[in-house]
């Protein structure tokens, strides 16, 4: 089965520099889950894979993430899709784990979890570290301007990574990018 890997925050709903703490924060980006269902129809798996550091800084606690994401799947459920797993790191910048991006744990786990491949699959992001993962991991980025997305845009320009997608939302990744690479 064909996987697409997902950044949360800042991909799929509004990002903010305070954390999204609570259900209540959590609020999808325009046409985000619409784009979602349009994975599933075309056979997809979908999978996030998020850097959440708000656990490791106390700002929410697992429960509080759990109902964030029980909200989430939710309205994708009603919007017709369907997240096929969850994957996110806990850890603080400093902690020096191999799950937070851009290290590939995240990758690895997704990988064992479903006992498929990755490489050569898409993951949309918004930020450098979603980059950076996806091109160490073999996987074909796409970058959103949702989020963090224009700033990490201008980054890219200024780098050696060129030849990443750059779209401006989800529903467009999805609509001009991915589902054109089957045709």
């Amino acid at each position: 089965m064909k996987t697409v890997v997902l950044d949360r925050d800042g991909v799929i709903n509004e990002d903010t520099d305070a954390y999204v703490k609570t259900p209540g924060e959590w609020i999808p980006i325009p046409g985000s889950l619409e784009a979602i269902a349009n994975l599933k129809s075309a056979g997809y798996r979908v999978v996030v894979a998020s850097n959440q550091s708000g656990l490791g800084r106390g700002l929410f606690d697992g429960q509080a993430l759990a109902k964030i994401h029980h909200k989430f799947c939710s309205m994708v459920e009603k919007a017709g899709g369907f997240i096929d797993g969850i994957f996110f790191c806990p850890h603080l910048p400093t902690d020096g784990c191999g799950c937070r991006k851009p290290a590939t744990g995240l990758l690895e786990q997704i990988e064992n979890e479903f006992a498929c491949s990755l490489r050569g699959c898409f993951l949309v992001g918004d930020g450098y570290k979603d980059i950076q993962a996806a091109l160490a991991f073999g996987l074909r980025p796409i970058l959103v301007r949702t989020g963090k997305g224009s700033a990490t845009e201008r980054r890219l320009l200024s780098g050696n990574n060129r030849g990443v997608p750059v779209v401006d939302s989800l529903a467009m990744a999805v609509k001009d990018v991915i589902l054109q690479a089957d045709e």
